[in-house]
């Protein structure tokens, strides 16, 4: 039997190759997964921002003198509700814009204390529905689905009660030291102060 046993013994540069043409494969591999991923994640990420919705939106003083009905939104940027609601505020800003002003007050600027006083703002989102005089006709809290905040925006034009008054959905609560001295900072220390001027 003149077969020739298997040579087992490879040539060094013949192994070396072979171990950078594998290595070079699995960079490549994991670069190309690598740039999809983000490419993915950056299209599922065009929703709407907090931020995005609050620079749009209608100033508090122009929305109570233009004789439109007006929703109030008081947010946070770290508000966990409010972040998984930017995407249908949006849709909703999109669809009733043009007859509702939209406003969104952040309860982390003290700027907004006196409305936040006024409504009783303690978890957010906070909703507060106003008509054409600028008076509160009802207030939500918490997430909400699209749904009902679109029915009481149809009840809030049609100038009918809203059929969701005082719905509560789930809310990030706004909490609070006693003062805003030196450690005001804290976005989440302002609540205190809404709760001492509630009566």
């Amino acid at each position: 039997m003149g077969e020739k046993p298997l040579d087992t013994n490879f040539d060094s540069s013949e192994a070396t190759l072979a171990v950078r043409i594998r290595n070079l494969v699995v960079v490549t591999v994991a670069a190309v997964l690598s740039v999809l991923i983000v490419l993915a994640l950056q299209t599922q990420g065009t929703t709407a921002s907090l931020s995005s919705l609050a620079d749009r939106s209608v100033p508090l003083e122009v929305a109570l003198g233009n004789e439109q009905p007006t929703f109030v939104e008081f947010y946070a940027d770290w508000c966990t509700s409010c972040q998984a609601m930017a995407g249908d505020m949006a849709a909703l800003r999109e669809d009733y814009g043009d007859r509702v002003n939209f406003v969104m007050l952040n309860v982390d600027n003290s700027k907004w204390l006196p409305e936040m006083s006024q409504y009783e703002v303690d978890g957010i989102p906070h909703f507060v529905f106003l008509d054409e005089t600028g008076e509160a006709i009802a207030q939500t809290i918490g997430e909400q689905p699209r749904q009902i905040v679109a029915a009481n925006l149809e009840a809030l034009l049609a100038g009918t009660p809203l059929p969701y008054n005082r719905q509560a959905g789930r809310t990030s609560e706004v909490t609070t030291a006693p003062n805003l001295g030196a450690q005001g900072d804290d976005p989440r220390r302002h609540g205190a102060q809404v709760q001492e001027g509630v009566n």
